[in-house]
């Protein structure tokens, strides 16, 4: 075990050159520098935050949702008890091709109409009540809203917020302060309490993307905490932090039926998500991490990981933008924005999903096909994204 810790752990790899272990260990009287034994204080506080989610949606957000006469709807078409279609449902798929549905008619004797009538109501029973989305989105868009707000206050006073040359001076020597181990461990506390809270809520179909997603929040956020990289890392989470409790905001307008404000809500998300993430982030973010890095403090082993994994993020912000674009250009030409929300993250996990295969097995080719209804019409999003490029085509 102390073999395998010692790899872990190696000098080489985490630090710079001739900075050891040793040399952060003993820091002066008064000065405190990040261990990573400080994350485990983010797991007692995951599941503090996880009890004030419950209380916050029992009672502020469901009241608030009556008030605006959202109410928990029942499914008015269950799916009758079958034994051998709901096998196939659970274990096999939940959307069953013409070769299966061809089947299942032969074997139960049943017209393939009926089948396919099964799977949608079936479908149906599992799908979440517009209510507890309601309650859902209002604890996500009030927490981003209030970490955001912290993280924006904390960091005016910061100079490297202003000079981002600052987030390398006298690395790895640098203080951990207060307000950033406060900002950095509840961010790393709230995705621990997502990861928890996946396994109570309504089990919904991206389940496993949305458990990748927030295991890759945690572990890139413990990394850079690890190696003292809190500075730019706390530039990192602003920046995402900006653009998501908008999304969240218009989501709830949408759910209240309140369309206007719903439309200018999600053009004003488009309009951050894309300044934020495609002008701040690289001109920014990327332009310390990668150049001025470099000339303060020079390249290491875990310097190569931490600006890979950044530049894989902003390959993902280059996707998302261009599916919100175009979602957005529907929106603005039909002149609703209704129903379409959803999608929107919808779109953003699957080419997460997709992109997380291509590194792990290499350039291949991935289909995903979303399906949703805008206003009783049916239009599809069809996204196929190789190794190396995407396209993008809408079909109405």
């Amino acid at each position: 075990m102390a073999a395998l810790s010692a790899w872990f752990w190696n000098e080489r790899f985490w630090l710079p050159h001739n900075v050891t272990w040793a040399d952060l260990a003993d820091p002066a009287p008064g000065v405190e520098y990040p261990k990573a034994s400080h994350l485990l204080s983010a797991l007692p506080l995951a599941l503090g935050i996880f009890a004030v989610r419950i209380l916050f949606e029992r009672f502020i957000a469901r009241p608030c949702a009556f008030l605006l006469h959202i109410h928990a709807s029942s499914v008015h078409w269950r799916a009758t008890p079958n034994p051998v279609l709901e096998k196939v449902f659970t274990s096999i798929t939940k959307c069953p091709d013409w070769r299966h549905l061809d089947g299942l008619s032969k074997q139960l004797d049943w017209d393939v109409r009926k089948v396919q009538q099964w799977f949608r109501h079936r479908r149906n029973q599992d799908k979440p009540s517009v209510l507890t989305k309601f309650c859902e989105s209002m604890w996500r868009s009030t927490f981003y809203l209030c970490i955001f707000t912290y993280g924006i206050r904390f960091l005016w006073q910061c100079p490297w917020m202003w000079d981002t040359h600052h987030c390398w001076y006298n690395y790895p020597y640098q203080v951990l302060t207060p307000g950033l181990y406060h900002y950095y461990v509840t961010e790393l506390g709230f995705y621990w309490s997502l990861m928890f809270s996946q396994f109570t809520d309504i089990k919904r179909k991206d389940f496993p993307i949305m458990f990748i997603h927030h295991l890759a929040t945690v572990s890139l956020i413990s990394f850079s905490y690890a190696n003292n990289m809190l500075r730019v890392g706390s530039l990192v989470m602003c920046v995402h932090d900006a653009s998501d409790f908008i999304l969240e905001a218009a989501k709830l307008a949408n759910y209240a039926k309140y369309q206007r404000l719903c439309d200018f809500l999600f053009v004003l998300f488009a309009v951050v998500f894309f300044i934020t993430r495609l002008v701040v982030y690289p001109l920014r973010i990327l332009n310390t991490t990668l150049f001025e890095s470099w000339e303060i403090i020079g390249p290491y082993p875990s310097w190569w990981l931490f600006n890979s994994l950044l530049l894989v993020l902003q390959v993902l912000h280059v996707i998302w933008s261009y599916l919100i674009a175009g979602i957005a250009y529907k929106a603005l030409v039909r002149g609703k924005v209704s129903g379409i929300l959803y999608e929107v993250r919808a779109c953003m996990r699957t080419a997460s999903q997709i992109r997380s295969a291509d590194l792990e097995s290499g350039p291949s080719c991935s289909y995903n096909r979303i399906h949703y209804d805008l206003k009783d019409t049916a239009h599809a999003i069809s996204a196929m994204l190789l190794g190396d490029c995407c396209e993008y085509r809408p079909r109405l």
